[in-house]
């Protein structure tokens, strides 16, 4: 029998729902399209295309669901819930459609939640907490908040949506000063798999709490972030570009270990990225790259940055852009959607790396950057082919902060400094999905089997480096990666609150 929600409204679509269901009928987007007054979009209406669109791959936008339910309320998705066990049709919830990993998303045939309604977000501006819809994209939580003193730790590209990004962990510029995005949900409103809307929080169902920082989408629909803010007024940051040559690359990857382990400013943060491309749709008629460049991302959390905090980076070499200044938060997120490749199929992958020590900085680092370049060149040749990796800080003091604000399933060591590597790979043909995804795989693999070696070796020391969900290509070991009682905790949790296992056979994602 199913389990009806308190609030009026939905309890009379439940009952509509459980007459039709009694007459046999099962398809979800049918029935609540009779039945209820929650918004479904068919394939070829205008909100439908527009929806499916708003993917950073094409590769999920060539998935059809058989429609995209738009909820407005935790008591509307709690009836789809209920409506969809009523089946067995595959489904999906999308955020804002970042992460490019086809079926974690997306769907294909089966319907498809997008939370873009429930994009409310109303902030408490004397305490800073703000109650937030996962259908905000990160530049939309940005221009809300706007003037108010407030900022939240969100990621650093405006078009990332925010509920996948929570759930992922979340890294942010600010995370060395209050920890990941995650870490700052104080509470989740969450729709159960068996439709039951409850509150988790450290004070209540905080296992599920915990769970859900880092758990991704296994336990249930989040419809309500409650976050904690924080006092901000204007920023300083942007990019630096520089052409590729070796020594610029040497200095660099040199400027971004050093910050890692140096760095005693809280406030300021780094991305050091290297991209490769030709540019081009027939790169055969042409023997040149077009495009080899370092972008590095600069953040600075107040209007002016401490003299030569940045040096090693922005003398890194001749730069050829250089945007840095001082700006609002909203215009710094809102204005780095420019790296949203739009038409193409995008593949992320990542892995974590110890941070080695100044002795062996050169060695390892460049070693796992000609890597990168070896294999990255054989991409060259693929239209519209971009191939980028991006060195990210992991100081220790990331997770001091994390852990000193609430439990979550990283529960990265406090003791350590490692490197976060991100790798992508964008291209155009669809067709050739399955190729880039081997090119993947062997970029990553060959750098964790690097990492290894010198760690039997000695040159880089044992320690816990898991894979960061937010980046993971869907071939990567998520949870073998965790700390075993991580595991373990999220398998206990994922009985306890979703006992017929609905998330784990129906929805796609990482499984524990």
């Amino acid at each position: 029998m199913l389990k009806l929600p308190e609030h009026s409204r939905a309890m009379r679509a439940a009952l509509l729902l459980l007459l039709h269901i009694a007459r046999g009928v099962a398809d979800t987007c049918s029935t609540l399209a009779k039945n209820t007054d929650i918004e479904v979009a068919t394939p070829l209406s205008l909100p439908y295309i527009s929806e499916q669109n708003e993917y950073w791959s094409s590769s999920s936008i060539a998935l059809k669901p058989s429609c995209i339910l738009f909820p407005t309320s935790a008591a509307e998705v709690s009836v789809i819930i209920q409506t969809i066990n009523e089946g067995n049709e595959s489904f999906a919830i999308k955020s804002g459609g970042h992460n490019p990993n086809k079926y974690f998303s997306s769907v294909d045939g089966g319907p498809l939640i997008s939370t873009a309604r429930l994009n409310q977000a109303v902030l408490d501006s004397n305490t800073g907490v703000l109650r937030m819809g996962p259908g905000n994209r990160l530049d939309d939580i940005a221009a809300k908040l706007q003037g108010s003193g407030w900022t939240f730790v969100g990621g650093r590209i405006g078009n990332t949506g925010t509920g996948g990004l929570i759930l992922g962990g979340g890294l942010s510029y600010m995370s060395a000063q209050y920890g990941w995005a995650a870490s700052s949900a104080l509470e989740f409103e969450v729709v159960l798999a068996n439709g039951t809307v409850v509150i988790a929080s450290d004070k209540e169902n905080a296992d599920l709490a915990r769970a859900l920082r880092g758990g991704g989408n296994n336990f249930g629909v989040v419809t309500t972030y409650t976050l904690q803010t924080y006092r901000q007024g204007n920023i300083w940051g942007g990019n630096v570009v520089f052409l590729h040559n070796k020594k610029v690359a040497s200095n660099l990857l040199q400027a971004v270990r050093d910050f890692t382990e140096y760095n005693t400013d809280d406030r300021a943060a780094v991305i050091v990225t290297a991209e490769r491309s030709t540019g081009l749709l027939i790169p055969e008629l042409i023997d040149i790259e077009l495009l080899d460049t370092w972008i590095l991302f600069l953040f600075y959390d107040g209007a002016t940055p401490p003299a030569n905090i940045f040096k090693n980076f922005t003398e890194a070499g001749v730069p050829v852009l250089n945007t840095l200044k001082t700006q609002t938060y909203s215009d710094l997120i809102g204005g780095s959607n420019w790296v949203v490749v739009k038409g193409s199929v995008v593949t992320i992958g990542t892995e974590t790396i110890p941070l080695p020590s100044s002795q062996d900085s050169s060695m390892v680092m460049e070693d796992i950057h000609a890597h990168w370049r070896k294999v990255s060149t054989k991409t060259l040749s693929e239209p519209g082919g971009i191939a980028s990796i991006a060195y990210q800080p992991f100081p220790r003091t990331i997770a001091k902060q994390a852990k000193a604000r609430a439990p979550d399933l990283i529960d990265a060591d406090d003791d350590a400094d490692r490197l976060i590597l991100e790798l992508n790979y964008s291209f155009i043909p669809k067709g050739d999905y399955n190729k880039m995804a081997d090119t993947l795989e062997a970029t990553y693999s060959g750098i964790r089997e690097r990492v290894t070696g010198w760690q039997q070796q000695g040159i880089l020391s044992e320690m816990y480096c898991p894979v960061f969900m937010n980046y993971g290509f869907y071939r990567e070991d998520y949870w073998g990666r965790l700390k075993p009682e991580s595991r373990e905790f999220a398998q206990q949790v994922a009985a306890k609150y979703d006992p017929d296992e609905f998330f784990k056979n129906r929805t796609g994602g990482w499984k524990p």
